[in-house]
């Protein structure tokens, strides 16, 4: 689906001040809006300031009951202080006359698993939010809210222990759809292949530089250190080294027939000090098959093919 899709991740909607007016012709075209909540009250109803009008979302209206943890008080209680996007649909006076709007997130959700289902198939490249980070893969909120999975091992090729070495919660990253449960409406997500193939990340070197890496796995042979998330070369054994660590290595050589780059580790570097950008090659589109192996490639190609699922 395309960058500016109805159903973008909560926190990335474009959004004007809202006032009664808006909130009115959004409640007759249906139109997602978004707001910040201010406060859960002890009914758990949730209040979002709308300009002059009080905005009140009922528990039952704060998740839908399909999400995995929709009934647990945490995940209405969660919301306070988060852009939370909505429908309008009620607007009444109180009894002092003051407008107050009902709102339903919900709503907004079911309007969009059913358009992710019906549109989003295996390859579909999307924008998703990093909600939540676990040691085996990173939730992301790839619209409205609604969560769907990417496992550790399709977050890159170079391997890493934790997500949190790649990603932070609230960041805004690109991920393509890997495959759909349509039964259990549940997403899997990649997105290593965004990143690019061997070769489009190996141009960036050359035989001779001095360049900085990540000790990504220590073997007795020597390190794997990591130069960009889809790339690792192979450095001689050294003593003290450990995952994690920042290295400086001098590139021996770059052999693409083979996909191997020899590296030797010149010193020991500070870790840094905050995670680096990630560059996309990928960035729109639908993908149906991806090739990370080189041209020439002496050994089977190390491949990704997008199967659309059965009808």
């Amino acid at each position: 689906m395309p960058e500016n899709r109805q159903y973008l991740p909560e926190g990335l909607r474009p959004q004007a001040p809202i006032t009664l007016t808006v909130l009115q012709e959004a409640m007759a075209a249906g139109t997602i809006l978004e707001a910040p909540v201010e406060r859960c009250d002890t009914r758990y109803t949730l209040h979002l300031p709308l300009g002059s009008t009080e905005g009140l979302m009922p528990r039952q209206e704060v998740l839908s009951p399909w999400i995995s943890g929709a009934e647990r008080d945490i995940a209405v209680l969660s919301r306070v202080g988060k852009p939370t996007c909505f429908q309008v649909t009620d607007i009444h006076a109180d009894e002092k006359g003051a407008p107050v709007a009902l709102l339903s997130r919900r709503a907004v959700q079911e309007r969009a698993l059913a358009d992710f289902l019906e549109h989003l198939g295996p390859g579909s490249v999307v924008t998703a939010v990093v909600t939540r980070l676990e040691s085996f893969g990173a939730f992301l909120d790839i619209g409205c809210g609604i969560v769907a999975m990417l496992p550790i091992e399709y977050i890159s090729v170079s391997r890493i222990s934790h997500p949190g070495e790649r990603f932070q919660p609230g960041q805004k990253i690109l991920a393509a759809v890997r495959s759909v449960d349509k039964e259990r409406r549940r997403f899997t997500m990649t997105h290593r292949e965004l990143l690019g193939t061997w070769m489009e990340n190996a141009s960036r070197f050359r035989p001779g530089e001095t360049v900085r890496g990540i000790v990504r796995s220590v073997k007795d042979y020597g390190s794997f250190v990591e130069l960009a998330p889809n790339l690792s070369g192979l450095a001689d054994a050294k003593e003290g080294l450990r995952p994690g660590d920042g290295v400086s290595v001098f590139i021996k050589s770059i052999r693409p027939e083979r996909m191997k780059i020899k590296l030797q580790v010149i010193e020991t570097l500070p870790p840094p000090s905050a995670l680096e950008p990630l560059r996309y090659q990928i960035t729109d589109g639908v993908l149906d098959r991806w090739v990370y192996s080189p041209p020439g490639y002496e050994k089977t190609p190390v491949e990704t093919v997008f199967t659309p699922p059965a009808p």
